[in-house]
């Protein structure tokens, strides 16, 4: 399971940071992976990678600006509990081939759709014009509409236009029947915005809140839809960060990325190195770039 909390601008609000972008990676601990890097195959894109023997190179969240004047941001979560027929392709490679290529969001998630032959994902798109921003600073000054943030899901397909200027939360289910961790961390990641993200804010305890957030433990249960899809597991992944009681799967990375109104962007990623959240070291990996 994963969890995604995102803001886009509409440019209504003065702010420092037209991107807000929170999430953590549930996973087996065991799975090799890389840590958040420009990729060697195309610099301008950042991100991990999945490591696991046949499906190395994929990814479940990157970063990149590609063609030149789009900022795209790819981020992939799975769909709890639901079978798919006819699976013939690793749901990796989604976030990477659409950073790497020219078509917008909407397009390359009709063709997506068009050929699925993946197992049930949700797969979250977003698009920044870098023209309509420069020239901004940290006062939040000369901003315009942040961009397009798509949700597209092959269980069952849809392709939805979300709404920017206000919080956005993603799960493991539909976004018709949200999780309550959804629910309500979206509420919290809505009050940090409202708060930190203001002209001249506090970049470092503005990441601080919306690590802080990642790690929250407390467990939002019972949750029926959560029980119809995971069953029997369904109280240990309730909360934000995952520990389940086995000690082999949790939520193993967490990441945070902000684009300011002149498009600087700020990666930082906290991974877990090793097989026990409680032993194993946490590594921090930043990552700074201008997205022109």
């Amino acid at each position: 399971m994963c969890i995604l909390f995102v803001y886009v601008g509409d440019g209504t609000v003065p702010r420092r940071y037209r991107l807000v972008l929170a999430s953590n990676r549930d996973e087996f601990y065991v799975r090799p992976a890389k840590s958040a890097a420009p990729w060697e195959e195309n610099v301008r894109i950042v991100g991990g990678r999945d490591m696991e023997p046949g499906r190395e190179g994929g990814t479940w969240l990157a970063i990149g600006n590609h063609p030149e004047g789009r900022i795209k941001v790819g981020a992939l979560l799975n769909v709890t509990g639901e079978n798919k027929a006819n699976v013939t392709n690793g749901r990796g490679p989604i976030v990477a081939n659409f950073l790497a290529g020219e078509l917008t969001g909407h397009a390359y998630s009709e063709q997506l759709l068009a050929q699925d032959n993946f197992g049930a994902f949700n797969f979250v798109s977003i698009e920044l014009e870098t023209a309509q921003a420069n020239g901004g600073g940290p006062d939040g000054s000369n901003q315009t509409a942040g961009g397009t943030v798509l949700h597209t899901s092959n269980a069952p397909h849809s392709i939805d236009v979300c709404k920017t200027g206000q919080a956005l939360g993603f799960g493991n289910s539909t976004l018709e029947k949200p999780l309550q961790k959804v629910c309500r961390g979206r509420e919290q990641f809505a009050e940090i915005v409202a708060r930190r993200n203001v002209p001249f804010a506090d970049k470092d305890a503005f990441v601080d809140e919306l690590m802080g957030l990642l790690k929250n433990d407390a467990r939002h249960f019972p949750d029926a839809e959560l029980t119809r899809r995971a069953g029997q597991h369904a109280e240990f992944l309730s909360s934000i960060n995952v520990r389940m009681p086995n000690g082999s799967y949790g939520s193993r990375t967490r990441t945070v990325i902000l684009i300011d109104q002149s498009n600087h962007m700020e990666f930082i990623e906290e991974t877990l190195i090793g097989s026990d959240p409680q032993t194993g070291e946490w590594i921090t990996t930043k990552i700074e770039r201008d997205l022109c």
